[in-house]
């Protein structure tokens, strides 16, 4: 436990390196969906976006924190708001861990859209072969039975509690 207070405090104590650390850890939670979606073709539902959009949300933060780094009282801002967004993000994922394991149901853009009575065959045959929608209930990857959501939500929470912990244990010190 001491040694990963030190960690915490070395952090704590160099905000920009703690701004940095959240930064990297957004672009590489971005990058590793931009692969699994451009390259190994698993499509993302409209909750991965949602998480996706809280990860880009935390990666602005910590990269204008870096930015202004010669102001304190505005990067620890920033950081909270960074440490705001993850918390947002693991709830968003815990959301969908629950739409994949049918605790319960999803949002509307979760769930095919309903048809018109009156469309016509062509229409149906549009909608049917339309690409764009993706469930948000199938899971597309998992490892050891838990799904890229799953793995986001420890993920994400950690992000945020050591972020969190390093910005009160920063605040203690100065």
């Amino acid at each position: 436990m001491t040694f990963l207070l030190r960690i915490v405090d070395f952090f704590a104590a160099r905000l920009w390196l703690l701004a940095l650390l959240l930064f990297g850890a957004s672009a590489g939670a971005l990058a590793t969906a931009f692969i699994s979606e451009h390259f190994f073709d698993l499509k993302p539902c409209i909750l991965c976006w949602y998480q996706r959009y809280a990860f880009m949300v935390a990666g602005a933060l910590s990269l204008l924190a870096l930015l202004l780094w010669r102001n304190p009282v505005l990067v620890r801002l920033l950081l909270w708001g960074a440490a705001l967004a993850y918390m947002i993000c693991a709830a968003i994922a815990f959301f969908q861990v629950g739409v994949e394991e049918l605790w319960w149901r999803g949002t509307d853009a979760c769930h095919a859209p309903e048809f018109d009575p009156n469309a016509s065959l062509d229409d149906l045959r549009k909608a049917l072969l339309d690409e764009s929608f993706v469930p948000c209930d199938v899971v597309q990857w998992s490892l050891f039975g838990i799904s890229m959501a799953g793995y986001n939500i420890p993920f994400s929470l950690g992000l945020a509690g050591f972020a969190a912990i390093a910005l009160l244990r920063g605040r203690r010190r100065a």
